[in-house]
């Protein structure tokens, strides 16, 4: 059987045990943004179902997409544990660039991520502070990328920022580093990420109202040196995009998507520069009867 038919199948069985198995479904309060590190996290006993597409398209005219669909628990009000699977569309560009997504990678990795709210810290009427850390692993399903053995890696990650009912700010960084196998080895990816959102006074409306909030991200990458057969490779550098997203929320669902673009770039000879990274996330919320989102 086909690969990505194999995975198909499989992401579509966990997503009817994951339907099966709620409860009921409620209010959608809190989410992140598109591509930035964020501090949200479900509340105890509260499931979500993501199903993600994402791209990047480069100057050489290669253009890579992805599917991945993404399934979080929360284990107490403060730890949620998510797991993602993808779902490969073509063959993708020659050389992996950055982290698409704080949540989810945009290689064919199996990943799984848990994160910490281990501050919170109210500054007012319906506003806060707040800081998350996330730790995770990537499993990859491809042998090889850009002729380079692929082999299992390590997350962190930490956001840190201000949510109020109408303006929301947050900063991140993420850093993503691979294990060696048979001296070969993928760069490191280090993340910095930026997000302004505003709620327009119209839509802060109490549920089960629309909900729509419209951010501006920012994400800096860096891409360290790639190595084969223990010699180092004329790949990575830095790459610097801003765009615009935008996030509607009604009941339990959630819908989002934005596009960014780059303001610097300067990366090494095997390095592709981009024109644009795009993308879509769709998102179902699950609450048992006392579980409230955060």
């Amino acid at each position: 059987m086909d690969v990505r038919v194999r995975h198909v199948l499989r992401v579509a069985s966990i997503g009817v045990l994951f339907l099966l198995s709620a409860i009921r479904a409620a209010d959608a309060s809190g989410h992140g943004p598109v591509f930035g590190a964020a501090t949200p996290t479900l509340g105890k006993g509260g499931w979500s179902f993501d199903q993600a597409w994402m791209g990047q398209s480069m100057d050489e005219g290669d253009t890579s997409a992805l599917l991945r669909s993404m399934i979080s628990v929360g284990i107490t009000e403060k730890l949620q544990l998510s797991g993602s699977l993808p779902i490969a569309i073509g063959e993708g560009s020659a050389t992996p660039s950055g982290r698409m997504m704080a949540t989810m990678s945009g290689n064919r990795d199996f990943e799984s991520i848990l994160g910490w709210r281990f501050q919170t810290r109210p500054v007012g009427e319906g506003a806060r502070l707040e800081s998350t850390v996330y730790i995770g692993g990537l499993l990859p399903f491809d042998s090889t990328r850009a002729g380079i053995r692929t082999s299992p890696a390590g997350l962190v990650s930490i956001a840190s920022g201000y949510a109020s009912r109408s303006h929301y700010f947050w900063a991140g960084a993420t850093h993503v580093h691979h294990a060696e196998r048979a001296d070969d080895r993928l760069g490191p990816v280090t993340s910095l990420t930026l997000v302004y959102g505003y709620r327009p006074p119209a839509w802060r409306k109490d549920y089960p109202k629309p909900d729509v909030r419209f951010f501006v991200e920012a994400t800096g990458d860096i891409t360290g040196t790639s190595t084969r057969g223990g010699r180092a490779l004329d790949t990575g550098g830095r790459v610097a995009l801003v765009g615009p997203t935008l996030l509607l929320l009604y009941k339990a669902y959630a819908l989002e998507g934005g596009v960014l673009f780059p303001v610097y770039q300067r990366n090494r000879s095997m390095q592709p520069d981009e024109r644009f990274r795009f993308g879509v996330n769709f998102t179902y919320f699950f609450w048992p009867s006392r579980a409230n989102g955060h």
